[in-house]
C-alpha cells in the first residue's frame, strides 16, 4: 500500500482490544486509509453508517475491525444457539465473499471468533455442515444465504452486526428482495450495528439504508473524483478488425505487466483468449459460465503472477481484490458508464498507479461520450498506427472445447495439446460443427455486433 494513500491516523490511536490490535499488526496495517479514518470513529462508537469510497481504499478492513470490536464489547446472549451467527456480512459476488473471508481470517487469528463463507457453485454440504456446527461471523452471497435460511440451517435472531458490501451492485444483480427478506428476520435496527458500503450512494441505496438502519451517518471519501487520480486513461479510435492486432501489439510491448482485458460477452471473451493464447500470450478467461473451483484457481494463478493476462466479462469488474494490476484494457467499451469506473478501478488500487486503455471501435464508440460525462473529464484519444498493430495469422486462434476450456502453456512456453483442444484452425477429430467448418472453408458468417 502506498504511503501517500494513508492518513496520519494509526490503528493504535483507537481504543481497540489487544487481540484485535495484534491481528491488525500481524496483517501489516499501521496507518489508516481515508475511509478507515473516517468510518472507524463512528462504527466503534456503535453508530450505523453508510459509506461511499473508491474501490481498493480499505473499506473491507474498516468494517471487519468495527465488527470485531463490537462483538468483543457486547457479550453474546446466553440463549444463543450454535447455529445463530452474531454477524451477517452480505456480498454480491462469490469472489468478494472469499476476499472478505480471507481478510477476516487474518484479523481474527488472535481471537476465538469463528468465520464461515457461503456462496454458490461449490461446497454445498460442507458449507451447510459448518453453519449447523455454528459460526460467529457469517459471510455470504444472497442466493446461498437465502437457501440455507429457508431450510432453517441457521437463523438471524441473534445477529448483532449487519454489513452490506457493494450495495449498489446488489441492486444491479437483482438481489434486493433477498436482502430485505434477510434484514426483516434480524433484530430491529436499534438493537444491532449496521454498516452499508457502496461505490455510489444513489437514492435507492440511501432508501435501503434509512429503511433498515438506525439513522446511519453518511461518509463519502473523494466522491468528486470518480476514477482514481493515478490511473492514466487513454483511448484508441479503432476499426473492429484492428482490435485483436492492436491488443496483441500493445500487450507484447509491456514488461512485467499484469493485465485484465474486459469484454462485453462470453463469446468475445473466447475469441480474444483464443488469439492471445495462439500468439504466445498465456491467458485465462473469467466469465459467468466458468465453474467456481476453476474461477478461484484462475484468480489465484493471476494473483500469483503465473498468468500475465486475464480476459474477463463484467462478472470480474466488482469486488475482486487483485493486487498489482498494472493495466486494464477495455477491448469492448461498456454500454453502462458505471461499469467503466468499476473496470478501470481494478488498477491503481491502494495508492498505486496504473493504466486504463480503451478501444473505441465501430460497435461501441457511442459509449464514450456518456463515459466521459460520467467520470467528469475527457479521455485522451490516440490514433492507431501501423507500428502498434501486430501481424496476426487468422489461423492462429485457439478454440476451446466444452469441458476443457483453456489449454495451458507449459514451462517451455508451448501449449499443451490436451484432450479436446485443436489449434491454428485445425479441427479436432470428430469435430462436426458446421459453423466452424464454414468459418475455415466457406463463406464467412455475418459479423456479430459484439465483435
Amino acid at each position: 500500500m502506498s504511503d501517500k494513500h494513508l492518513t496520519d491516523t494509526r490503528f493504535s490511536d483507537f481504543d481497540l482490544p489487544e487481540q484485535l490490535l495484534l491481528g491488525i499488526q500481524t496483517a501489516g496495517f499501521e496507518y489508516c486509509t481515508p475511509i478507515q479514518a473516517e468510518t472507524l470513529p463512528i462504527a466503534l462508537a456503535g453508530k450505523d453508517l453508510a459509506g461511499q469510497a473508491q474501490t481498493g481504499t480499505g473499506k473491507t478492513a474498516a468494517f471487519l475491525i468495527a465488527v470485531l470490536h463490537y462483538l468483543m464489547k457486547n457479550p453474546v446472549s446466553e440463549k444463543r444457539k450454535p447455529n445463530q451467527p452474531r454477524t451477517l456480512i452480505v456480498a454480491p459476488t462469490r469472489e468478494l465473499a472469499v476476499q472478505i473471508y480471507n481478510d477476516a481470517q487474518a484479523l481474527t487469528q488472535h481471537t476465538e471468533f469463528t468465520t464461515a463463507a457461503v456462496f454458490g457453485g461449490t461446497g454445498y454440504d460442507r458449507q451447510r455442515k459448518q453453519l449447523e456446527e455454528g459460526v460467529d461471523i457469517l459471510i455470504g452471497t444472497p442466493g446461498r444465504l437465502i437457501d440455507y435460511l429457508k431450510q432453517h440451517v441457521y437463523d438471524l435472531r441473534e445477529i448483532q452486526v449487519i454489513v452490506l458490501d457493494e450495495a449498489d451492485r446488489m441492486f444491479d444483480l437483482g438481489f434486493i428482495k433477498d436482502i430485505r427478506y434477510m434484514l426483516r428476520r434480524c433484530p430491529p435496527p436499534e438493537k444491532r450495528l449496521g454498516m452499508l458500503f457502496s461505490a455510489t450512494l444513489s437514492y435507492r441505496v440511501k432508501e435501503l439504508a434509512y429503511e433498515h438502519m438506525n439513522n446511519p451517518q453518511s461518509i463519502e471519501v473523494e466522491p468528486e473524483r470518480v476514477t482514481a487520480d493515478k490511473i492514466t486513461e487513454t483511448c484508441y479510435m479503432t476499426a473492429n478488425e484492428e482490435k485483436i492486432p492492436l491488443l496483441i501489439g500493445l500487450l507484447k510491448d509491456l514488461e512485467n505487466a499484469r493485465s485484465i482485458v474486459f469484454v462485453n460477452t462470453k463469446r468475445v471473451a473466447d475469441k480474444v483468449w483464443g488469439f492471445l493464447q495462439g500468439n504466445g500470450i498465456d491467458t485465462a478467461v473469467l466469465s459467468g459460465d466458468v465453474p467456481q473451483k476453476k474461477r478461484l484457481s484462475l484468480l489465484k494463478g493471476f494473483q500469483n503472477g503465473e498468468l500475465p493476462v486475464l480476459v474477463a466479462t463484467d462478472v470480474a469488474a466488482r469486488g475482486l481484490h487483485i493486487p498489482d494490476v498494472t493495466h486494464v484494457f477495455n477491448y469492448d467499451l461498456p454500454e453502462d458508464a458505471e461499469d467503466y469506473v468499476h473496470r478501470v478501478g481494478r488498477t491503481a488500487r491502494a495508492g498505486a498507479s496504473g493504466e486504463a486503455i480503451s478501444f473505441a471501435c465501430e460497435t461501441y464508440a457511442f459509449s464514450m461520450p456518456d463515459i466521459e460525462k460520467y467520470v467528469g473529464h475527457s479521455i485522451a484519444a490516440q490514433t492507431v498506427t501501423s507500428e502498434l498493430l501486430a501481424e496476426i495469422d487468422p489461423k492462429s486462434r485457439v478454440y476451446p472445447e466444452k469441458g476443457s476450456r483453456q489449454p495451458h502453456r507449459g514451462k517451455d512456453g508451448h501449449k499443451s495439446h490436451g484432450k479436446g483442444h485443436h489449434h491454428k484452425g485445425h479441427r479436432s477429430k470428430g469435430d462436426n460443427n458446421p459453423n466452424r467448418r464454414r468459418r475455415h472453408h466457406g463463406p464467412k458468417p455475418p459479423k456479430s455486433s459484439s465483435e
